[in-house]
């Protein structure tokens, strides 16, 4: 491996650094990471399709709305916290609000915000579909591990959820976007 470019003599052209490969441990890691997390997503989507006609990604916007005081959120706190693009928070829920699911409420103190609200039928089909959900999550990853590893995996996870939103300005988060 090459040195460093900031290794280099004063004046001399900087050489581009040499990647820093995965070792055959990391790769295995990586993958096995990747693979769990693509198959996850997938069935939880299949579960939430099945007994809710939902993505999980809309599950987790009724999930946030309904711990949230009143069940409403401003659009850009709740895009902040499904850490989704305002974009993708934008469309999810015209379709949320098509199910009468949520409402949209203009934000009083600032003409270009809204609010994402909650609605009785949003809070019904939440509670008819939670049991289900809370079964999937449990059988494909919790009734996996062992208590110990549990704790690990949410160490880990939280370690890596930081590392990837730093707080200076400037950064290029989802819901910034």
């Amino acid at each position: 491996m090459k040195a460093p470019a900031s290794a280099t003599t004063p004046g001399s052209v900087a050489e581009p650094l040499e990647p820093r490969w995965l070792t055959d441990e990391e790769q295995r890691v990586w993958r096995s990471f990747m693979e769990g997390v693509t198959l996850l997503d997938d069935h939880l989507d299949r579960q939430l399709q099945r007994d809710a006609g939902m993505p999980h990604i809309y599950y987790g916007l009724l999930v946030k709305l309904a711990e949230a005081p009143r069940r409403r959120l401003r659009m850009t706190e709740l895009a902040m916290l499904a850490k989704i693009t305002r974009s993708r928070l934008s469309h999810a829920i015209a379709r949320l609000e098509k199910n009468g699911w949520v409402r949209r409420e203009d934000c009083p103190d600032d003409k270009r915000g809204q609010f994402a609200v909650l609605t009785d039928e949003g809070y019904e089909v939440l509670r008819q579909t939670a049991p289900g959900h809370v079964e999937a999550v449990r059988q494909a990853v919790f009734d996996r591990l062992t208590p110990e590893q549990q704790k690990s995996l949410g160490e880990i996870m939280r370690i890596i959820a930081e590392g990837l939103q730093p707080a200076e300005a400037g950064a290029d988060l989802p819901w910034l976007r």
